[in-house]
């Protein structure tokens, strides 16, 4: 029995809008639910004859991707036209990277366990770093040169990221309870304005080079005649704080960009040291400890720690991580990230959605730091594609007393 159908259809045409609703059943125990995969300045338009074809029902569902706006104006005309019809309990802002296991098990990990909560607090965590890295380059996607990395990658996957690692525990798994804490953290970001933007932030631009030893094209390169010259960035570097009793004197660094050695996504939690060792150095120093939480690929959670050597000879310190693997621990299918928010829109459940007053938030923070950079008079730096972006990546954290986790790249 078919369970699909096709029609194809202009959605800025009326006319086109009638084949619509012999697909559509009137089952009340029917979900509708709309996903809006178009472009965002039709957002609004679809939603007017969503309404005017009387599809719309008030238990019905709309789901609308990235790109939201291009800054907090932007972002908020989009929602305004959302909102005139759909009503936020409606509303389903979609992002892939939240419905990843292993983003979920995050909150597990925090929240369902007794291990990990009373340290983590600027007491006993030293910085923490986010990465999400990417071998590919833009190649031809057109949209990218108009958002480049903060807007594409930043003020959406990474900050969302950012918001389960600091978030304070909510009073329980509810939608807005989830999301209460999370714009909290987003509110408690420490602005980047006027002269910090050069100082805590990196932007780059990827030129040729070698990604697993193929040779590739640098971004300009790839661009049309019309774009060359182009001063988008393709790598982001920031030095964020967040300026809360938890969080006080803990950097969060954070680092996206595209044609770097590898894809790969991760969070890295970095202890304190002891406060006092009681082995001589000379017998091997001991290591901070550290939990890598491994989003993709090989998804899965490391905790760093120091053990003996085994053998005779001394107290000989040795870092090893107790290592859970997701594939070799879950024999059943790991579902896509798209494949487990969708089943939630159908669900009704909003907890791994954006709610509109933390997109909002989250481009507050992230639009002064693109006010500076369309002020300042220098271009974004360029890397060798194949490398860890510009040196001042590595200087950011470096001036620091800190590096960059790289451990298994």
């Amino acid at each position: 029995m078919s369970v699909c159908s096709y029609v194809a259809n202009d959605v800025t045409d009326e006319a086109k809008w009638g084949d619509l609703s012999k697909n559509l059943r009137n089952d009340p125990k029917v979900v509708r639910a709309f996903y809006l995969a178009i472009a965002p300045d039709l957002f609004g338009p679809t939603c007017e004859y969503i309404q005017k074809k009387k599809y719309y029902r008030r238990d019905a569902r709309v789901v609308i991707e990235k790109p939201l706006g291009h800054d907090l104006a932007s972002s908020i005309a989009i929602n305004d036209e959302v909102s005139r019809i759909f009503h936020e309990d409606q509303v389903y802002r979609i992002d892939h990277y939240l419905g990843k296991e292993t983003v979920q098990n995050l909150l597990a990990l925090r929240f369902a366990n007794i291990l990990f909560e009373p340290i983590w607090n600027s007491a006993h965590i030293d910085h923490v770093q986010i990465t999400v890295a990417e071998s590919v380059g833009a190649g031809t996607r057109g949209y990218y040169d108009e958002s480049g990395a903060l807007r594409d990658m930043v003020q959406n996957h990474i900050i969302q990221l950012l918001c389960l690692v600091a978030m304070e525990p909510p009073a329980s798994d509810a939608a807005n309870a989830l999301r209460d804490e999370k714009l909290k953290v987003l509110r408690s970001l420490k602005p980047v304005t006027g002269p910090e933007v050069p100082r805590v932030t990196v932007r780059g631009q990827y030129r040729g080079g070698s990604v697993d030893g193929a040779a590739v094209a640098g971004y300009q390169d790839e661009l049309p005649a019309d774009k060359k010259g182009s001063r988008t960035e393709t790598f982001v570097a920031i030095k964020a704080e967040i300026q809360n009793w938890r969080w006080a004197g803990v950097p969060f660094y954070i680092r996206t960009g595209k044609r770097l050695p590898s894809r790969v996504s991760e969070l890295v939690i970095q202890f304190r040291n002891i406060p006092h060792s009681i082995f001589d150095h000379a017998e091997g120093a001991p290591r901070p400890n550290r939990l890598v939480i491994r989003i993709q690929p090989d998804e899965g959670v490391k905790l760093f720690l120091m053990i003996k050597d085994p053998g005779p000879g001394g107290m000989r310190l040795r870092e090893v991580p107790l290592n859970l693997s997701f594939a070799e621990t879950f024999a059943d299918r790991t579902p896509e990230a798209y494949e487990r928010l969708l089943l939630d829109v159908i669900r009704g459940q909003q907890t791994l959605f954006m709610r509109r007053d933390e997109l909002e938030a989250a481009w507050m923070w992230v639009d002064p730091i693109r006010t500076g950079w369309d002020a300042a008079t220098d271009a974004p730096q360029t890397y060798t594609s194949g490398t860890w972006g510009p040196t001042a990546a590595i200087a950011l954290i470096e001036r620091d007393g800190r590096t960059w986790h790289e451990d298994g790249y």
